[in-house]
């Protein structure tokens, strides 16, 4: 099984509202919980009461499409509100993403590292020292997990943000993106992925639904294809469609409905002769 490590802050961990979309449910498909590997549910990271849809869901789904036989699994560790000071080597978020990766990868080969961080640094020239923290951090995750040559892939900043509500404070998103492209074209096995044109939550901060499983199509085009993505797909509906809208297997529609009857949406006498205990 490959697996794919999920770090940064809250649009990483996902915002997006989960009735927004139509739920992703694949068998092969899986999400490291509890110290094992689980079907994958939305939300996958978990960080917070209000976590909801992220990149991640889509871009495994597009990775099943094109890789029919095996699995992938999502690491998730990215944490709301991070800066990138809390990613510091030295503290929590980084320590914990390296042993959940080293942990997952006892049974998995990490195939990429999804990253999203930046709105925490978009204000007060933080953008000034960008480049220089996210090189160490890269660096020193690269040597702890001896993944040198695994796609390191950047998410840009919504041009949302610097005009209302949560998001005005961003007013430096841009020069942030600068830094973060400039890191992608400068370092080995990294790729720039452009958020232009995703709208928000009507927070102002957070990616909406619909925008991050496009986002999610678009860091999966600059991992298969090893280039920066730097406007956005024409196709992107398109694909997002064949990912997602696909026929269950009898195994996803067991689960889904163990779902909704754990969620009060189903009898238990649905239940029953749905799947046929």
């Amino acid at each position: 099984m490959k697996s794919v490590l999920m770090i940064g802050q809250s649009n990483m961990a996902g915002r997006g509202f989960i009735n927004e979309v139509p739920i992703i449910c694949s068998e092969r498909i899986q999400m490291l919980r509890n110290g094992r590997w689980q079907i994958m549910t939305e939300p996958i990271n978990y960080d917070r009461p209000v976590a909801g849809i992220g990149p991640a869901g889509s871009f495994a789904s597009m990775w099943c499409m094109e890789n029919e036989t095996e699995k992938i699994g999502l690491i998730p560790c990215a944490e709301g509100g991070s800066s990138l000071d809390d990613w510091s080597i030295h503290n929590t978020f980084f320590k914990h993403a390296v042993s959940q990766a080293r942990f997952a990868i006892q049974d998995s080969e990490l195939t990429a590292v999804l990253w999203h961080q930046g709105e925490n640094d978009s204000f007060d020239g933080k953008y000034k020292m960008y480049y220089e923290k996210l090189k160490v951090i890269v660096e020193t995750l690269r040597k702890e997990l001896h993944a040198f040559e695994v796609p390191f892939i950047i998410g840009g900043l919504g041009d949302f943000l610097g005009k209302t509500r949560f998001g005005m404070k961003c007013t430096e998103y841009e020069l942030v993106n600068r830094e973060l492209l400039r890191f992608a074209e400068e370092q080995d096995n990294t790729y720039f992925v452009t958020a232009e044109g995703l709208t928000s939550n009507p927070d102002g901060i957070h990616v909406n639904a619909i925008s991050q499983r496009k986002f999610g199509v678009r860091y999966y085009e600059a991992f298969s294809k090893r280039r920066n993505v730097l406007s956005p797909m024409k196709n992107e509906m398109e694909l997002l469609n064949q990912c997602v809208n696909r026929p269950h297997t009898e195994g996803e529609e067991r689960h889904l409905a163990m779902l909704d009857f754990a969620l009060n949406k189903m009898t238990y006498e649905e239940l029953v002769t749905k799947v046929n205990i």
